[in-house]
């Protein structure tokens, strides 16, 4: 009987037990984890050139390197453009050798010869009225005759002097301000080519960096307007982890802290390091102060950098934290 009595004392103290341990641990504070994602750098690759889709380089998943061809863009008018302004350009670089050049030598000579010619007519001239002078004042002839041998003696000089500007000029080729207006248009004309040529280039897209194709949004055949991305990429190697906290937890997180977060997908606890703090909460949910005053809790984003590289990692992978 005695025996039956120290058995059920010791049962009810370890009840009693077990149940002061089950109170404790259930006011005890349990650790908060909270759950954040990886994300990274996306690149979405578009044309300035719109048109049809020529080829398309590569697939989902593929590792292009910087300056990978990665899709062409075939637009028939831009080919017309170009056209055209190599068509100017020629133009314009002809006109500018012209007035570098000058006159043609043909045009030179022919030049000279009319002002000899006229210069020839214009000693004549001269002889005649000279000849006519002297038998006007001998009484030979009237004045009438030596006023017309005068007369065409002076015209006779006035044409030479024409002769001799249009010989000259064409002897010293086009004007300063003629030839900078033609150097001038062969620059605009050069321009408009380059103009076009970089648009063009603009239709082969080469990747910007090293990276993971995520996403072909458009293949061979189809209209691609312009700046419509055509192929995503996501550059693993700017990577980081983001987080949505409390307000009342960000006491916790500074600039620079380093905290251990876990990766389940990988099997992994590494270290992350507190790049950035948004500096604009949103609203999350309703809590109630211990004041018995109630007020709206913000969440803030926290981006955290891996401390080192971390293999096979994929955005959208789950990041935990935990918090005592």
């Amino acid at each position: 009987m005695r025996a039956n009595k120290i058995i059920a004392v010791i049962a009810i103290i370890f009840l009693v037990g077990i149940l002061a341990n089950g109170l404790r641990l259930a006011f005890e504070p349990k650790p908060s984890v909270l759950q954040g994602q990886i994300e990274a750098r996306e690149y979405n690759i578009s044309s300035k050139v719109p048109g049809r889709v020529e080829q398309v380089m590569v697939r989902r998943g593929d590792k292009v390197a910087i300056g990978d061809l990665l899709f062409a863009i075939n637009s028939p008018e831009l080919d017309a453009k170009l056209m055209q302004a190599e068509g100017g350009r020629d133009a314009a670089n002809a006109m500018q050798q012209e007035a570098d050049n000058g006159a043609r030598q043909q045009q030179v000579t022919a030049a000279k010869e009319q002002w000899l010619k006229a210069k020839a007519a214009t000693e004549l001239m001269q002889t005649t009225y000279q000849r006519v002078e002297n038998l006007f004042d001998e009484g030979v002839v009237a004045r009438q005759k030596r006023d017309e041998a005068f007369t065409q003696w002076q015209a006779a000089k006035y044409t030479q002097q024409a002769a001799l500007a249009m010989y000259e000029m064409a002897d010293e080729g086009a004007r300063v301000e003629t030839k900078a207006a033609a150097a001038g248009n062969a620059r605009m004309a050069e321009g408009a080519v380059k103009e076009v040529n970089a648009i063009l280039a603009d239709s082969q897209m080469r990747s910007p960096k090293v990276a993971e194709v995520s996403e072909v949004l458009l293949q061979a055949g189809e209209l691609a307007p312009s700046g419509f991305p055509v192929v995503s990429l996501i550059d693993m190697s700017d990577a980081w982890a983001v987080l949505q906290l409390r307000e009342d937890q960000l006491a916790e997180f500074k600039v620079g802290n380093v905290v251990s977060l876990t990766i389940p997908a990988l099997k992994l606890t590494t270290d992350f390091t507190v790049a950035h703090i948004s500096v604009m909460g949103s609203f999350a949910t309703w809590r109630s102060t211990e004041s018995g005053h109630d007020f709206d809790m913000r969440t803030f984003q926290v981006e955290l950098r891996p401390n080192e590289d971390i293999d096979d990692l994929r955005v959208g992978m789950s990041v935990l934290l935990t918090l005592d």
